[in-house]
């Protein structure tokens, strides 16, 4: 066989990977009466589903030589994804920190992968770039960075945690040799993707002081001061301040202005984690709390969690871009073309990733369709709805509370009569988890199991949170009877 004839078969059959109009049609609106039914029902399913399967179908279907219907692939997503564990988009996700999945979010998704659009280098798609950087300019206005700063939309909290811990290693020049002398403060309620990042940074050997903190899991800002003095006394070098703005645990957000004092006093990096918490700040309740984000060198904030984006899209701010630059930036021979074109700073040179998803298209699409009103409303309503449960919780007999909340989550407890509140507690979760109205989850604070409320969600409302304290009474009345 001639090469122009093994060509051509090959085409034949792979010209199957481009089906033509009525092809496309047929398969978007399958897939649009799938999405649809499951919205149009998302109010009745449940929040979290107990299976004994939990999707092990899926490895029934291995991936194959021959095609597959559609709609079979859909029956196998649904009974073995759909219908089996948490359901994130459920207003009923209470727990953990709940992601969001506004629907604009996923027909930016749409359009940016039938386009295909490449956001990393501004040389071969500049409109994407721009619309990128367009959007950390605005956060970064929004948390009152001056304008050298930049930064990167990122796949979450994990990488942007990443980036702006390296950075922050550059800038001081730190040296391997000397990374056991470096010393980074933090409190035992920082996010464990922050102790990945220090990890995968190199910074293990580094001394790593846990800052006490008050009564409300904030970082207590004199017991920072004197360890920082202590340290320096000692012949270590004082290097990095890491703050949270919403930890997971209890949603404690930091004292961030008193801090930036004592990092400004001993020149250190001050960087703050506020994937969670961070976009309160859009909200007036929220900036009541969150106070002094302008004075920090970096931060991280969660689209997909404080805009209720889907998973997958996280921010990381640089009040330096040159620092930004200097530490991710590398040349490419192949890449030579790019490198006259640089009115913009293209992705690729402030992250880890060279090619990735065309992320700004799910923020700008539905930041743009609604305006920022709504979100602003959405972000206060979470704040008083875990004030409103908080004030609740105690009305119903057996249960105490933790803290008062910052922002969105409450901690809590049934203090069952027998002195055994853990076991009790966590028996109580298992018959909420199997009950599956709503889902929450725990968290050990000390020698403490509590139950953990996180409202964030765009579809959580005041229904789903009298639900959760309806389902709460119901369950811990069954086990104070039963035991």
């Amino acid at each position: 066989m001639r090469i122009e004839e093994k060509i051509k078969v090959l085409e034949r059959v792979a010209l199957q990977l481009e089906p033509d109009q009525i092809q496309r049609s047929e398969l978007r609106d399958q897939v649009i009466d799938y999405t649809e039914e499951f919205l149009e029902n998302i109010n009745e399913n449940k929040a979290f589903i107990q299976t004994d399967h939990k999707g092990k179908a899926i490895y029934d279907h291995p991936i194959s030589e021959e095609p597959q219907p559609l709609n079979e692939l859909i029956n196998i997503f649904k009974e073995n994804v759909e219908k089996t564990g948490l359901n994130p988009a459920s207003g009923g996700h209470l727990a953990y920190i709940p992601g969001g999945g506004l629907y604009p979010s996923s027909l930016g998704d749409y359009i940016a992968d039938i386009t295909n659009r490449y956001a990393g280098v501004f040389y071969p798609s500049p409109g994407a770039v721009r619309m990128e950087n367009m959007l950390i300019n605005w956060m970064r206005d929004e948390i009152g960075y001056p304008d050298t700063a930049a930064g990167n939309l990122t796949s979450g909290g994990s990488i942007a945690n990443l980036i702006g811990i390296v950075t922050a290693r550059d800038a001081f020049n730190l040296q391997s040799k000397n990374f056991h002398k470096v010393v980074i403060y933090l409190t035992e309620q920082v996010h464990h993707s922050v102790m990945k990042s220090i990890r995968i940074a190199g910074l293990y050997n580094a001394q790593i002081r846990h800052v006490p903190m008050d009564d409300h899991f904030r970082m207590d800002v004199d017991h920072l001061e004197e360890l920082i003095k202590t340290d320096k006394e000692h012949g270590l070098q004082p290097w990095l301040i890491i703050a949270s703005a919403g930890t997971t645990d209890t949603g404690a957000v930091d004292p961030i202005d008193k801090i930036a004092d004592i990092k400004d006093e001993h020149n250190l990096w001050l960087h703050v984690d506020g994937a969670y918490g961070g976009f309160f700040i859009l909200c007036d309740e929220g900036k009541k709390i969150i106070k002094g984000l302008d004075r920090t060198d970096s931060i991280v904030m969660d689209p997909h969690k404080g805009l209720f984006l889907p998973y997958g899209t996280g921010i990381v701010l640089i009040k330096d871009r040159k620092l930004l630059f200097q530490s991710h930036y590398y040349k490419a021979n192949y890449l030579q073309d790019a490198e006259k074109f640089d009115e913009e700073l293209s992705p690729a040179d402030l992250s880890p990733e060279l090619t990735k998803h065309y992320r700004g298209l799910r923020m700008w699409l539905p930041l743009k369709l609604f305006g920022l009103k709504p979100f602003r409303a959405g972000l206060e309503e979470k704040i008083w709805l875990a004030r409103y449960f908080y004030e609740e919780i105690q009305k119903i007999e057996g249960f105490e509370v933790g803290s008062y909340p910052d922002l969105s989550v409450v901690t809590y407890r049934f203090m069952p009569k027998d002195g055994k509140p853990n076991e009790f507690n966590q028996k109580l979760l298992d018959l909420i988890l199997e009950d599956g109205r709503v889902f929450l989850s725990s968290t050990m604070i000390g020698d403490k199991f509590y139950l953990r409320l996180a409202v964030l969600c765009f579809r959580s409302h005041k229904e789903i949170v009298d639900l959760a304290l309806e389902v709460l009474k119901e369950k811990s009345k069954i086990l104070v009877e039963r035991d």
